[in-house]
């Protein structure tokens, strides 16, 4: 097969949407070498895909490639037998081809928390979800939740939404060594034995709950969030001030030393509001590193029977949840092998049998 990607992510973004486009794509070559894989994309020099040809925009869609994405690379698409839409959307025209299309579908998060986003970007990508989810002969939900808001939010066919299920990258599968962990801790000035979060450092990720329950607990660990420079960062510093809680801010952190951030936390705690699968708890359980997250939404989908759930806006119950874990070595230690095993389901091997199930079918 010769199979399309839209790899604007993959080479640009060196978050969720890009960690999942640059996974589904190092995934099939992998394990499927035999199909020939096309980018659609700028590409850039932060990262490199080894047996792919790239397209790029060229004349005056190289000057706006956003242009190019959205409406012109449909002509370039000659002798495609599939193409997928890596973050949620199609470019226009691609319906009059003759070909397979695939989308994968995160979340719908920019209308179920729409304050969280602009007026000009939910008109936007509510138009781009909508054709994507109206052309497409696939549907892929990365979650049940987000095949439910998909069909509440949108009245998707649920014929056509298959969920599969993404993983995370094979560093944090690796063993972790105690000279790694100790040169990781000796680079950003930190101690072992903190309550790591790793992720955008914004209102939604809820790190305002997660301090202000390190606030009432009794065990006074510090907190290391992992995440991007932000207003909400800012504020984050001056509440845990405030609150006489400590709080280490860690940007630009490259993935290869996560790991080892993971492996030194005493427990990960990911206090999210909403998410469409969240990656990060699948990287800490990999690792072997105890998880406390929210109740409801994909969380359990994602955690199963292996982490502790608690109610993301009740700093108390989070406090409550936080001291179980810390204080029970019996139960960090059940946490930790439960962890391993739950992490085991979300394999590169599951993810492109399920994938090329759909391309194939």
């Amino acid at each position: 097969m010769r199979i399309g990607f839209d790899a604007k992510r993959a080479f640009h973004n060196a978050r969720g949407l890009g960690n999942y486009s640059r996974d589904v794509i190092r995934i099939l070559t992998t394990y499927a070498p035999q199909n020939e894989y096309v980018l659609y994309a700028k590409p850039s020099s932060a990262y490199h895909f080894a047996g792919t040809i790239t397209v790029a925009p060229t004349g005056l869609y190289n000057a706006i490639p956003a242009l190019w994405r959205t409406f012109g690379c449909v002509s370039q698409m000659q002798g495609l037998d599939v193409f997928h839409g890596l973050s949620g959307e199609l470019p226009y025209g691609i319906h009059r081809l003759p070909l397979l299309k695939v989308v994968t579908m995160h979340d719908a998060i920019f209308v179920r928390y729409p304050e969280l986003y602009s007026a000009t970007y939910r008109r936007l990508f509510t138009a781009k979800v909508q054709y994507a989810l109206r052309v497409a002969d696939v549907v892929v939900a990365i979650s049940e939740q987000t095949k439910r808001d998909l069909v509440e939010f949108f009245h998707a066919d649920e014929r056509k939404i298959r969920v599969v299920y993404q993983g995370c990258n094979n560093v944090f599968r690796q063993p972790v060594s105690l000279d790694c962990c100790e040169q990781v801790c000796r680079k950003y000035h930190l101690t072992d034995n903190f309550v790591l979060t790793v992720g955008a450092i914004e209102p939604r990720k809820n790190l305002e709950n997660l301090i202000r329950a390190m606030a009432l607990s009794a065990t006074k660990l510090a907190i290391v969030a992992v995440g991007g420079e932000s207003h909400y960062a800012h504020q984050m510093l001056a509440l845990a001030k405030q609150l006489d809680v400590k709080l280490h801010l860690l940007h630009g952190v490259p993935q290869t030393d996560l790991p080892a951030l993971y492996k030194c936390a005493a427990v990960f705690v990911y206090p999210s509001l909403f998410e469409g699968f969240g990656i990060p708890i699948l990287e800490a359980m990999c690792v072997g590193v105890p998880v406390l997250t929210s109740q409801g939404g994909c969380f359990p989908e994602t955690g199963g029977e292996a982490a502790l759930y608690a109610n993301p806006v009740c700093p108390e119950d989070i406090a409550d949840k936080l001291q179980q874990i810390v204080t029970c070595d019996e139960l960090r230690g059940r946490m930790m092998d439960a962890g391993r095993l739950q992490a085991a389901k979300f394999t590169d091997e599951n993810i492109a049998e399920n994938l090329l199930k759909l391309y194939t079918k």
